[in-house]
């Protein structure tokens, strides 16, 4: 049986203020704090990173669903910022290699399940500033049969994961987890997503006194959609039931990570980030203010892409807005190095663009355009699916999306990209135009991936799910 006194191994503590001990005289030290102003002795704000599996923002009901009850998300999204206009790359690996890395796939992107260990992290930011760091949840970044990739917990001081080279595929009952080097004893009645729950809380009380940084990409809601501990019908096979238990089961979650933070008087000083790595899966369908979506998944429509991003940080951020910015996963890392006082290392090139300043309600440089990269699985044998998929690229704004290819998409008309827009149509001349400009500069291939693999799939059709 799971114990929650296991989930947590001895930390390693380091001193926040490490300079302090250089001054071994009481007077002096105490002279010091007299003239430190009191703002400039406050620590930094601590980071919880929360990011769901495979559910697109049509599951939630602060944008807008009335299918899925998310109570606690929601409140984040009241108190906080909530944005309609973030966009993911279409599967789990990209979209965590661009967070972790603030770099575009295109230059640092090797394989599914690969993070190549020359990248500079999120984790790297947080550890070397003296946060207190620890990641739960799905990790699958150890690397492939065709590209390196870092351990578990890589940059982390601990780590509790599922999708590492020693679990097996079970993640929620009976769960296969990796702490900190070795595999959990658990039981049959143990519900994965409780486990690495508890072992974030643990965390953040024990460092309740010196800043954190917690990322937590979450198992659920991926598929195998089976019951949850508060679902009513434990042996139930109905995945689209199933699956909206499992959604409120993330809601209950991302409501004890804050109940725990408020009981320890850390809200106020915490960025609070909730947001996917994907849309939701392709065999299930949302109604949605008066229309259905049906999830898409590994394809690089919006129905794949568009995911909620709600920031919650009610001591440092105005809350009660909502932005229609555009936000790229790359912008994740800068954002938070501006908002925790950071500085990424001089030669550490980020591709992403900070909005924090927009957090604080002030101008700041909102993105005019997004550009992704898609590459999935270049090892792939066959390109048939959209889980192994054709080397794509893309820009878009908020409305339009054009291929490299040259396919231009209206996205307000055509979301499930059926129809490109003639080449001939003047009204699009002008944002063709942009978005085509908007490729300068960027790579036209996979920086890391040998050319030959992206020559194989130059022939592939870009595959969908959804019919035409």
């Amino acid at each position: 049986m799971y114990s929650a006194d296991h989930a947590l191994p001895s930390h390693r503590s380091r001193l926040y203020s490490a300079r302090l001990v250089r001054f071994a005289s009481a007077p002096l030290l105490i002279l010091l704090v007299l003239v430190i102003p009191a703002h400039a002795a406050e620590r930094p704000p601590n980071v919880v990173f929360v990011m769901a599996d495979d559910v697109g923002y049509e599951c939630f009901g602060a944008y807008g669903s009335r299918q899925y009850g998310t109570p606690r998300i929601d409140k984040l999204a009241d108190g906080g910022v909530r944005f309609t206009n973030c966009y993911s790359t279409p599967l789990c690996t990209p979209s965590r290699v661009a967070l972790m890395t603030g770099v575009s796939n295109a230059r640092n992107y090797a394989d599914f399940g690969s993070l190549l260990p020359d990248q500079y992290t999120i984790a790297d930011l947080f550890r070397e500033a003296g946060y207190a760091t620890a990641v739960a949840g799905k990790w699958q970044l150890q690397g492939s049969d065709n590209a390196p990739g870092v351990p578990p917990g890589n940059g982390f001081d601990t780590y509790c994961l599922w999708n590492t080279g020693m679990t097996e595929r079970r993640r929620f009952w009976n769960p296969s987890l990796e702490s900190d080097g070795r595999i959990l004893e658990v039981s049959e009645e143990d519900y994965g997503p409780d486990i690495m729950a508890d072992f974030l809380l643990r965390f953040i009380e024990t460092n309740r006194d010196r800043p954190f940084f917690v990322y937590y990409p979450m198992v659920l809601v991926h598929s195998p959609f089976v019951p949850t501990p508060h679902s009513e019908n434990l042996q139930s096979k109905n995945e689209q039931r199933n699956f909206e238990d499992m959604v409120a089961y993330t809601d209950f979650i991302v409501g004890r990570i804050q109940d725990k933070l408020e009981a320890l008087d850390l809200l106020r000083t915490t960025i609070l980030v909730f947001t996917s790595d994907n849309g939701t899966h392709h065999t299930l369908a949302s109604e949605f203010v008066g229309s259905s979506i049906v999830g898409d998944k590994g394809a690089p429509t919006d129905a794949g892409t568009h995911v909620p991003l709600i920031v919650n940080a009610p001591g440092l951020i105005a809350g009660g807005r909502v932005l229609d910015d555009l936000i790229d996963f790359t912008d994740f890392l800068p954002t938070l190095a501006d908002g925790t006082g950071l500085s990424v290392p001089d030669g550490q090139e980020l591709e992403g663009v900070s909005f924090w300043d927009r957090l604080r309600n002030k101008a700041g440089t909102p993105r005019e355009w997004l550009y992704t990269y898609y590459f999935p699985r270049p090892f792939a044998k066959v390109f048939d699916t959209p889980y192994s998929h054709p080397e794509v690229l893309y820009v878009r704004d908020k409305r339009y999306k054009l291929y490299a290819s040259g396919e231009l998409f209206d996205l307000r008309s055509d979301p499930n990209e059926v129809n490109p827009v003639p080449a001939s149509d003047k009204s699009t001349q002008v944002v063709r135009s942009k978005l085509r400009s908007a490729f300068k500069g960027m790579p036209s291939r996979g920086q890391r991936i040998p050319l030959k693999r992206s020559q194989a799939a130059k022939s592939a059709p870009r595959p969908r799910w959804q019919p035409l």
